[in-house]
């Protein structure tokens, strides 16, 4: 099940997906074997939320997307697909559940 985050319609916020979330720090496991890195990224967003930028972060271990816009009382998947320096696969999700403040 995708990780869920709430958002104001008009806030414009940055969501990170992180395959080395233990040593950037912010989890308890690391996804990608040493010396592995993020080579390419997609991001997929449902219709109704914008994708303004997403970068390849944390020395290429994790992506960071910026996302504006949706329509309170809406919720929107949002994916992120990788692929790694050793050409392997990954995809992961959240939900953006749209709140007016």
């Amino acid at each position: 099940m995708p990780r869920e985050f709430t958002k104001d319609p008009d806030a414009v916020l940055s969501y990170k997906f992180d395959w080395k979330a233990k040593t950037n720090g912010s989890g308890p496991s690391d996804w990608l074997a040493s010396g592995v890195t993020i080579a390419s990224q997609t991001i997929t967003a449902d219709s109704g939320i914008t994708v303004d930028s997403s970068s390849i972060t944390d020395t290429s271990t994790s992506v960071t997307v910026t996302l504006s816009g949706g329509t309170a009382g809406n919720s929107y998947k949002v994916a992120c697909k990788i692929t790694t320096s050793d050409g392997q696969t990954d995809e992961r999700s959240i939900m953006i559940n749209i709140i007016e403040r």
